[in-house]
């Protein structure tokens, strides 16, 4: 094993051709540089100079150590200015967890503000179910995820309020319950119920309010992709329960129809979360800095359209 210590010294008396000079680079005592060449010489059987009269020489093996010596350290340098550009948030890389749906109409827009003030910060974006994305923080594959927030049993995360999202029941065109114009729970309990998958935050309080009236949905398909489940309500297959953001291209291109909950109202709030007690790396940390200033403080539980509202006033400051 190689003392870093004893070759850097080493490195530096051969760099300068003095135990002087290369003592003062290093910020130690000249006696201290003599001693760690010596070590180094000693335990690894090799002598590293000669001396012609006041003149330092590299022996042959000297000059083939300093040589890969060189490269360590030129390696060493650029590690430190990555480091230095990586502490100025100007370059780095930052691992997001999202939902889907929030992945699809929320976050190419925050994304670009975020590289309008970072341009250099590589942004890698995972998407899934929010327990899915709450495991990936747990496991740190994820600095920041943004999803639907759940009680879990874990103090560990902190979670910051975006949005909140109603959840509306989506029906296909010709359904019997398009008559109404707000739907009640005995309307839906027998329906056939295309569902989100585990894991999701909408299954979770679909769940929840049919527990509420001791009964079980009638669940004849799930799937976590809501194109899909948008796609086999269409259909006709089911009808299901999105948050209405998933929905609104098909209601405007009038394929899909939605309708509230009369008796009433389920919310997703969905939120910004990380570790708490983990330290952010610049990049992350200047990613929640973007979120907040553009639209958390300026439009809280105003839904996506809101959010979109604050991303778009924050492009034309920008401008």
């Amino acid at each position: 094993m190689i003392n870093l210590n004893q070759l850097r010294a080493f490195y530096y008396v051969a760099r300068y051709s003095s135990y002087t000079i290369a003592a003062e680079k290093l910020f130690i005592s000249q006696p201290a540089v003599t001693a760690q060449v010596k070590l180094f010489e000693n335990h690894h059987d090799l002598k590293l100079f000669n001396k012609h009269g006041k003149k330092l020489m590299l022996t042959h093996p000297g000059k083939l150590l300093f040589e890969k010596a060189e490269e360590i350290f030129k390696v060493e340098d650029k590690l430190d200015n990555t480091l230095a550009q990586i502490k100025k948030t100007n370059h780095g890389l930052l691992e997001i967890g999202c939902t889907k749906v929030y992945a699809k109409h929320i976050m190419p827009s925050i994304i670009s503000l975020f590289h309008r003030a970072y341009p250099d910060i590589k942004i890698i974006l995972e998407e899934g179910s929010s327990m899915v994305m709450i495991n990936s923080l747990r496991d740190f594959k994820n600095e920041i995820i943004i999803v639907a927030q759940m009680k879990i049993d874990d103090s560990r995360i902190e979670f910051i309020p975006i949005s909140q999202e109603e959840i509306v029941v989506v029906l296909p065109k010709g359904h019997p319950l398009i008559k109404k114009r707000e739907i009640h729970f005995k309307d839906i309990v027998k329906q056939p119920v295309i569902m989100k998958g585990e894991g999701s935050g909408t299954r979770k309080k679909i769940v929840d309010l049919f527990k509420k009236h001791n009964a079980s949905p009638n669940i004849v398909m799930e799937s976590n992709n809501t194109e899909f489940i948008t796609d086999l309500v269409e259909r006709g297959e089911g009808i299901s329960f999105l948050v209405k953001p998933a929905t609104d291209q098909k209601v405007k291109e009038k394929k899909l129809i939605v309708r509230k909950f009369k008796d009433t109202k389920i919310y997703l709030d969905v939120s910004l979360a990380y570790i708490k007690k983990t330290t952010l790396s610049p990049a992350a940390r200047a990613f929640c800095d973007v979120v907040k200033n553009s639209f958390i403080e300026k439009t809280p539980q105003g839904g996506i359209g809101s959010i979109m509202a604050g991303i778009l006033a924050g492009h034309r400051q920008n401008e």
